[in-house]
């Protein structure tokens, strides 16, 4: 990462100067002035017009510059064409931290303008957040320099959001849910701070208990996952990712002035980090409140207790969607629910305490997971009946979360029925009481404190490298550059993935019939013959691949073929040769690649290869900062892992030397800066204990 920036004057700063205040209700300058006060910053606060006066009770200023003494953050309101002056004013006071509220930079194409500004404050020492924000909010500090009309309660969920309008919105909708912020900051275009920048102060924040992220686009990758990463470790993290779609990825792009990278790309990558990532901004606030509240859980052994067989299987279903996992012991669980549970009933799991159930019944059943060491988690179900004391239902309720907040045991509770059920959900909710109207919305916040738990139980960060040539790979970028290429040709390739120590067949490259024929009986019959060209990337489409020649006469036949196909594919074409290579034999094909991808940086990838590669897209991602056990678990997300595992009564691949080749590509690509992208495509796959062999390398260079 960066050097450490001193992020804490953003969020706590002694004093503000507001530029562009405004003494008119209604206007952004004059709603960030009464927010800074009536939040009950107890800093200075200095707003600044050339008109003079008093706004709110405070003396306005005409200039920055006129300020007695030293300001910690500045707020930016003016129009865009004048914002390069005020930072410049700022700046040169040494103001610590700038925030420019302002929109009409790279979201609308003024790309030049923004880096101007930056440029300047960097120059200074001073950081820009923004431009194209609402502000910052801290409970700790009491700072709210945003201009919400909505009061912001306090609380423990801190949000870092991309989007100004839609944090403004989030702001309303905390206080609807009854959610307390410790701190919302909007990060806009990131022209300078970003995420990875915020997260170092509320990842340290005591008030902090849950971190919720809107995210549009990301820039600097790896220091987003680092960052990301060493949060998850700490806090949970809920992350909302716009840009899924294709129209998605576009209308962010002209939003923020930044591109959506590929989503699965993104979500590989927020898995590999910890991260939990919302469907909705209601699911991401359902989690954030749950996740903000409960216990942590002390094992796996959950628990569904209901007066209705229905919404039982409904939740049993949810659970298997959300990675709940459901506690099985017969005798424990006849032992523990039995008292509360009639003969009809069902003592399985879940545990049925029938329709007849009032809330006594409810109370001593939903009570003995709570104090029960045998059980860690409760989905508690109610469906409203004619027989049931609806009156008693809250108090039920509460009392029953009382007794699992005392034993640390997470609860959840999902209640249907009529206007009373309603109010009751209403009602607890208020009391930060996890109850849902819908299962699957109370399951899916117990899977995402399962998925936070489990994911920090068993994780390693470790990154694993190979050791490899890389003077001997630097030595083939410098000839083929020299060259006047972009790429490496096909035996270029191989000297990588030999510097690599990847195996690869048995080839040589042939200038005329002669060598040819020399080439394919040193190396043994059958062989492949391929056309070397660096005006023919795809040598199947040009007719530059002959498979499968068993004799001296095939290998004139394909030489000549080749020669002629890719002249009428490509009159003008460069041919370097024909390369001769080892007919290699049948084995299970995958892809292994590797690129830098311009949002999240260098990126490893596999899955099933072959000419369908495209077609089937049975694909993985992850941070090419990886190791072993993550490598493992990228391959065996693909469908196509169980041929390696040995499908239909075929002996198991050597899945070992697959994970050492994506440990391979991983470090090329980390450790090679001037290779944008590595494709082995395929790379055959034996049985375990006689390797792999990359048939194919195409690899793009940079300068």
């Amino acid at each position: 990462m960066k050097e450490e920036s001193n992020m804490n004057l953003l969020f706590e700063p002694r004093s503000i100067a507001v530029v562009g205040a405004s003494s008119k209700p209604g206007k952004i300058g004059f709603s960030v002035v009464r927010n800074l006060k009536q939040g009950g910053f107890k800093g200075k606060i200095y707003p600044i017009n050339p008109q003079g006066g008093e706004i709110l009770g405070e003396q306005v200023y005409n200039s920055v510059k006129d300020i007695p003494g030293e300001v910690d953050v500045a707020s930016i309101i003016v129009p865009a064409k004048l914002a390069f002056e005020a930072v410049k004013e700022c700046a040169d006071k040494g103001v610590k931290h700038i925030q420019i509220i302002t929109s009409g930079f790279s979201e609308v194409g003024e790309v030049e303008l923004e880096h101007k500004i930056v440029d300047y404050a960097k120059s200074k020492g001073s950081r820009i957040l923004g431009p194209n924000i609402f502000g910052v909010f801290s409970a700790t500090s009491n700072f709210n320099s945003t201009f919400s009309a909505t009061e912001i309660a306090r609380g423990h969920v801190a949000i870092l959001t991309q989007s100004g309008a839609l944090g403004i919105a989030m702001i309303g909708k905390t206080a609807v849910n009854n959610i307390g912020l410790s701190a919302i900051v909007s990060i806009g275009n990131k022209a300078d701070i970003d995420e990875a920048d915020c997260l170092e102060y509320v990842v340290k924040s005591e008030l902090t208990k849950v971190i919720l992220m809107y995210v549009e686009g990301i820039k600097g990758g790896e220091r987003f996952i680092e960052a990301l990463g060493a949060a998850t470790r700490v806090k949970p993290v809920v992350v909302l990712k716009s840009g899924r779609s294709k129209r998605g990825a576009a209308a962010a792009a002209s939003h923020t002035g930044s591109l959506a990278g590929a989503d699965e790309i993104t979500d590989a990558i927020l898995k590999q980090c910890g991260a939990l990532r919302a469907e909705s901004l209601q699911e991401a606030f359902n989690w954030c409140k749950f996740l903000s509240n409960a216990p942590e859980p002390k094992g796996n052994r959950g628990v569904i207790v209901t007066n209705g067989g229905g919404i039982g299987v409904m939740a049993t279903d949810a659970c298997e969607k959300y990675g709940v996992e459901l506690y099985d012991d017969q005798a424990v669980l006849k032992d523990v629910f039995a008292p509360a549970t009639p003969e009809f009933g069902s003592l399985k799991n879940p545990i049925d305490i029938t329709g007849g159930a009032n809330s006594a019944a409810y109370d001593l059943a939903l009570s003995a997971p709570a104090v029960s060491d045998k059980m860690d988690a409760t989905m508690a179900l109610y469906c409203e009946t004619a027989t049931f004391d609806s009156e008693n239902l809250a108090p039920m309720i509460r009392n029953t979360y009382k007794k699992h907040m005392d034993t640390g045991t997470p609860v959840v509770y999902a209640i249907v029925g009529g206007s009373a059920v309603e109010n009751a959900i209403v009602t607890l909710s208020n009391e930060n009481v996890p109850v849902f109207a819908d299962p699957y919305d109370a399951i899916s916040c117990m899977g995402a404190l399962y998925r936070h738990h489990d994911f920090n139980k068993s994780r390693d960060d470790s990154v694993n490298e190979s050791k490899i040539d890389l003077a001997a790979i630097e030595k083939v970028i410098d000839k083929a550059l020299a060259d006047g290429r972009t790429f490496l040709l096909a035996n270029e390739g191989q000297d990588v993935m030999r510097a690599a120590g990847i195996m690869i067949p048995g080839a040589a490259i042939a200038k005329s019939i002669d060598d040819a024929v020399k080439c394919a009986e040193k190396i043994g019959y059958p062989v492949v013959m391929k056309v070397v060209s660096r005006d023919i990337l795809h040598k199947s489409d040009a007719g530059g691949v002959a498979l499968n020649i068993e004799n001296k006469d095939e290998v004139v036949d394909a030489y000549e073929a080749i020669m002629r196909n890719c002249k009428a594919y490509k009159a003008d074409a460069v041919i370097d040769g024909i390369e001769v290579c080892e007919m290699v034999k049948k084995g299970t094909e995958i892809i292994i690649g590797a690129r830098k991808d311009p949002q999240m940086g260098p990126i490893v990838m596999a899955g099933m290869g072959g000419i369908y590669v495209e077609v089937m897209k049975d694909v993985a991602f992850r941070s090419a900062a990886l190791n072993r056990g993550e490598a493992l678990k990228m391959i065996a997300e693909t469908r196509s892992y169980a041929l390696l595992l040995g499908a239909r009564g075929e002996d198991q691949k050597d899945i070992d030397v697959v994970i050492d080749s994506v440990i391979k590509a991983s470090t090329i690509i980390r450790k090679v800066s001037r290779i944008s992208d590595i494709e082995i495509n395929p790379i055959v796959v034996y049985e375990k204990g006689k390797g792999v062999k990359a048939v194919d390398v195409r690899i793009l260079i940079t300068k």
